[in-house]
């Protein structure tokens, strides 16, 4: 037995894990594996013991707070990770070609696709308020606002009205945000929200993902869909656990490439 795994040190290892989990709502075992120089067998130990203790949940390649953390808004949000954010943004803006009819979703992420968009001659739905925003300031780009309720905290649009009115259309690209990425599908905070984002993943002849790698093994409040469902990825970081999901789900995982953003 080495000294990092005798039990005074995995007691204070597992303690410091728990605390991680606590304050950032969740933590992937990879970082892990590297913040503690042990093993990731070690470290699954380490994760079962704490969630039969009731200090966390684990889930595919890490582990959640037991308490879900508290949604963020928007101005708080923006500046995390943005220059992957950027970075993605720029990627999703050069898959889009003139005389496509293309949803864009709401979030920080999905406010900078649409900021990055230049493309003329296309039509443009969202359930975001900042979204049409930009949009509306674009020659050459329709946009239509989606109706429905506003939800304040993220300035999105939801729903009955909201779900119905995306029922009525037909898209060729979908291009949806996400709180969380596991093996099962992406989550998100609001159940509300995660409605929108199901109708209007129905009407869409392909359905792009815009996550940042932070949110890599994090579930949060409610599922949207499986990844079966999702056509493209785009991050800025791929792992092997992602890379694994993505190609059992048969989704195309796309990098971009923060030093150009």
């Amino acid at each position: 037995m080495n000294g990092s795994d005798r039990p005074a040190f995995a007691e204070e290892r597992r303690r410091l894990i728990a605390e991680t989990v606590a304050v950032q709502g969740g933590v992937r075992s990879t970082d892990l594996v590297d913040s503690f120089g042990v093993s990731e067998q070690t470290i699954r130990k380490d994760l079962g013991a704490l969630q039969a203790r009731g200090l966390l949940k684990r889930t595919h390649g890490g582990a959640i707070a037991v308490e879900s953390r508290p949604e963020q808004p928007p101005q708080e949000r923006v500046s995390q990770h943005r220059e992957a954010k950027l970075a993605i943004a720029q990627k999703i803006a050069s898959l889009i070609s003139p005389g496509l009819s293309v949803f864009l979703d709401n979030g920080t992420t999905l406010e900078m696709v649409a900021d990055a968009i230049t493309t003329p001659d296309i039509n443009v739905l969202t359930s975001a308020i900042g979204v049409a925003r930009i949009m509306a300031e674009r020659p050459g780009i329709r946009h239509t606002l989606l109706g429905g309720q506003l939800r304040v905290l993220s300035g999105s649009l939801v729903g009955p009205v909201a779900i119905d009115n995306a029922r009525k259309f037909t898209l060729d690209v979908a291009v949806i945000g996400a709180g969380g990425l596991t093996a099962d599908g992406i989550t998100v905070a609001d159940i509300a929200e995660s409605q929108v984002k199901q109708a209007i993943i129905q009407r869409a002849r392909q359905v792009i993902v815009a996550l940042d790698s932070s949110k890599f093994g994090y579930t949060d409040y409610v599922g949207v869909c499986g990844l079966d469902q999702i056509d493209v990825l785009v991050t800025d970081t791929e792992t092997s656990e992602v890379e694994e999901w993505c190609t059992d789900a048969g989704t195309t995982i796309l990098l971009a490439d923060q030093s150009e953003s």
